[in-house]
């Protein structure tokens, strides 16, 4: 059996890409889902319940950022066909509401797009609360259903998808691993350790908010694509 080396260059350039790929699509849906900026607001809303309740509510919470991040991944490509969309424009805005986000999360601090006014109060008094306002739009909100749109615009492959679907739902079960053991989350961590978590979250996020604007402007040929 006679060794290709343009073949090892090929399948090694190719693994290059899924990697990559791979962990763009779990870093940016994780860092704008972020359970941990969302700690101290499920705490507020599970004040006085049981371990049980709160893994309950942690669970109701994941299982419905799951389903949404879900459905728009796999709705993605409809809507933009059905509104007209084109990729480079979602990348322009989703670059905004990340810039957004990532400012907010590096004064450690949640978004306003992630969670209005009241919203802590009025979940505290509700059942439902793990689905409504903690798994929309707490952890699945518009900055995480944007992010999954504009990976699924850049799918060329069945892998890449596969990707994206991966990364969500692992995902949703750190959140319920997170939240459901908060307790023991704050503890290790302190709220300190939280502030400063949630900070480097979002320098990174302000970093991906960057690459979304050079992405749609070099898609739009504003600029040249960067090699590689």
């Amino acid at each position: 059996m006679v060794f290709d080396p343009s073949f090892a260059s090929f399948y090694g350039l190719q693994h290059s890409v899924y990697v990559r790929f791979s962990l763009l699509a779990l870093s940016s849906i994780f860092f704008l889902v972020d359970p941990f900026a969302a700690l101290p607001t499920f705490l507020a809303i599970t004040e006085g319940a049981d371990p049980v309740r709160r893994r309950r509510v942690a669970g109701k919470g994941a299982l419905t950022a799951l389903i949404v991040l879900g459905t728009f991944a796999f709705t993605g490509e409809a809507i933009f066909r059905l509104f007209g969309i084109t990729l480079p424009a979602f990348e322009l805005a989703g670059g905004i509401i990340l810039l957004l986000i990532g400012l907010d999360m590096l004064q450690a601090k949640r978004s306003a797009t992630q969670e209005a006014a009241g919203d802590t109060v009025a979940a505290a008094q509700k059942e439902d609360a793990g689905i409504v306002p903690l798994g929309v739009p707490m952890l699945a909100g518009p900055g995480a259903i944007t992010s999954v749109m504009v990976l699924v615009g850049q799918v060329q492959s069945h892998w890449q998808m596969a990707a994206i679907l991966i990364s969500i739902a692992l995902t949703a079960l750190i959140c319920y691993l997170v939240l459901g053991h908060s307790s023991l989350v704050v503890r290790v961590l302190g709220e300190t350790g939280i502030r400063i978590l949630v900070r480097v979250m979002g320098l990174l996020l302000v970093a991906l908010a960057a690459q979304y604007f050079v992405n749609g402007l070099a898609d739009l040929g504003v600029i040249a694509h960067q090699a590689g």
